[in-house]
């Protein structure tokens, strides 16, 4: 089974903390790293190589969005998928647009967060998980 490497990126310590002891829960999820801002992500993406980063979409220094930007701009090849309290269209629009390829509501993570992650995974390896996501109910856009 392959391993997708994690980066968790929340400005909250408890969030992050929470998110690596949930996620070391499943098998094929591996955390390799831990950042507290957009800047600090950005340097981590280099550090530790990581297939799927989750993004906090309100932090200080650098945003979810900007940093989301940043990392395609660099042409980096991790995926990320949008962690947030605020769950509208506007804002999965703009997630969207910075190049995030998944959004899940902080209170929706039990259910979707998972899925949503191997779903990401899945995208950046093919062209095809759009699909595969979607039948299983998981929002890619």
């Amino acid at each position: 089974m392959k391993q997708i490497r994690l980066l968790l990126v929340d400005d909250e310590q408890a969030v992050r903390r929470g998110l690596r002891m949930r996620l070391t829960m499943e098998p094929d999820f591996a955390v390799v790293g831990e950042a507290g801002d957009g800047q600090a992500a950005l340097a981590a993406v280099t550090d530790v190589q990581p297939d799927v980063v989750l993004m906090d979409l309100y932090m200080p220094v650098l945003d979810g969005i900007e940093a989301t930007a940043a990392l395609r701009d660099a042409g980096a090849s991790c995926a990320v998928v949008m962690l947030t309290m605020q769950d509208d269209a506007a804002t999965r629009a703009r997630a969207h647009a910075a190049g995030a390829i998944g959004f899940v509501s902080k209170h929706q993570i039990e259910g979707e967060l998972a899925g949503a992650i191997r779903a990401a995974a899945d995208h950046k390896e093919t062209p095809d998980a759009s699909e595969n996501a979607i039948s299983r109910g998981v929002d890619l856009n």
